[in-house]
């Protein structure tokens, strides 16, 4: 039984790693999701106040559009104090810009410094083209 149960999770992760990201559609603006540090995680919630159809990435019409992500990272004891644990931060990002261009790839990256997020967003020629506001925060 336990042999079945290794084989069947190992069959599982294997199938996982074999989905990557889907072909990108020409005639959309495409938003890569990078998270700044390890140990965290950054992924997309809504476009427009409409959930995201995918949390690695966003994949928007040419235009205006309000990018919302929610980003998940340890704040260190050394902004804690010094017998501390690492705390956990749970927060949401919105990112607007008005002018996203068909077929172009953006990035969006997000950190933190000590308790505060931040998110900006970058164009192919890794200018920053817009930043992220915070639209709220909870430990988990």
């Amino acid at each position: 039984m336990r042999k079945l149960m290794l084989t069947g999770g190992l069959l599982m992760l294997a199938g996982c790693a074999g989905f990557g990201l889907p072909h990108h559609d020409p005639t959309q603006a495409w938003i890569d999701l990078e998270s700044h540090q390890q140990d965290t995680a950054l992924l997309a919630v809504e476009v427009d106040n409409k959930a995201a159809t995918d949390k690695r990435y966003f994949e928007v019409q040419p235009g205006s559009h309000e990018l919302t992500v929610r980003y998940q990272f340890p704040v260190e004891p050394t902004n804690i104090g010094p017998d501390a644990e690492p705390l956990w931060r749970d927060c949401q990002m919105n990112v607007k810009f008005k002018d996203f261009n068909a077929g172009e790839r953006y990035q969006l990256q997000a950190g933190n410094i000590g308790f505060r997020p931040w998110a900006k967003l970058y164009d192919q020629q890794r200018k920053v083209i817009g930043q992220g506001t915070p639209a709220g925060c909870q430990r988990t």
